[in-house]
């Protein structure tokens, strides 16, 4: 199945300078500048609190920001909506529980002076097969499905997803990342938050990592993760002294439960020569760290 995404060439699917926004004495943006290109798949991720859906609601023209400027494919977020450049999926409200499937997707074509096939849009959600369906029958999976199709009628340029695969099982969770990938292909433009780290990993293009109002790292996940500096080492050792092991250069923590150790450093070599000449430890093993380590240690308090 082929669809042509709207979009207008050569301008910049989000720029978005300088935004601020805060609420009475609380600042919960504090000066976020974001440029996504067509094409590219961005997880926009943070902790609670860190302005992540603030952000979104002032991309979406839904909050006016008290300093700075945004543009969708050089307009403003409420006209590029209007023309149907953007659409966005959020994790909860807007569905009528006592219509089915294919009807909600049709009373939201309606919307639109022009619209993607419904049975099309069923189908690209993965759930053509469930049309006849009540809304208050669907599983929270199901039903997140039914709000990407309804976000895919107008054929964005734009979509912008929040906890888009909430509720879906593993295998709900691949088919719509494939279906995303596909159409990213073809021009569209994805900015998604999400709290699984794995699909950020896996799918996402580029992460912006958002923490007290401030962009706090940018780039492809394999540059978020060199971010977060040294590596994991861990090994099975029956008697080890933990506080020898702390002394050791480049060691910043050390866990010991039972026989398994668990050390962080930023000289894994020295860590490793120590455990294996100096100790019984066995079964060694260096890993580098996961995107969720690096999430941690560029998101925490200490970054404020």
């Amino acid at each position: 199945m082929t669809t042509t995404v709207q979009a207008p060439p050569l301008l910049a699917a989000i720029d978005a300078q300088s935004l601020s926004k805060s609420f009475g004495k609380v600042r919960a943006v504090d000066g976020i500048s974001l440029r996504v290109e067509p094409g590219e798949i961005v997880a926009f991720l943070g902790p609670n609190g860190a302005g992540k859906t603030t952000t979104i609601d002032m991309l979406l023209g839904l909050s006016k920001p008290d300093t700075g400027t945004v543009s969708i494919y050089g307009q403003s977020p409420r006209s590029a909506i209007a023309h149907g450049l953007v659409s966005a999926v959020m994790q909860t409200g807007g569905l009528l529980q006592d219509v089915t499937v294919r009807e909600t997707v049709q009373l939201t074509a309606t919307l639109f002076a022009e619209s993607r096939p419904v049975d099309e849009v069923l189908a690209r959600a993965g759930i053509l097969d469930i049309g006849d369906r009540m809304v208050k029958k669907c599983s929270g999976g199901q039903q997140q499905r039914l709000r990407f199709a309804m976000a895919l009628l107008s054929d964005p340029g734009l979509l912008i997803l929040d906890e888009p695969t909430t509720g879906m099982d593993v295998e709900g969770r691949r088919e719509f990342w494939s279906s995303i990938r596909q159409d990213a292909a073809r021009g569209r433009t994805v900015i998604f938050a999400t709290h699984y780290l794995d699909e950020a990993d896996a799918y996402a293009d580029r992460i912006v990592l958002v923490a007290h109002g401030k962009v706090v790292a940018d780039g492809s996940a394999a540059e978020i993760k060199n971010l977060s500096s040294g590596r994991t080492v861990r090994a099975t050792v029956s008697t080890i002294d933990q506080a020898a092991v702390a002394a050791i250069d480049g060691v910043t923590a050390v866990e010991v439960n039972g026989d398994n150790l668990v050390a962080r450093t930023t000289d894994s070599d020295a860590l490793a020569r120590y455990l294996l000449i100096k100790t019984p430890a066995r079964d060694v093993e260096i890993t580098s760290h996961n995107l969720e380590d690096a999430f941690l240690a560029l998101t925490g308090d200490d970054k404020k």
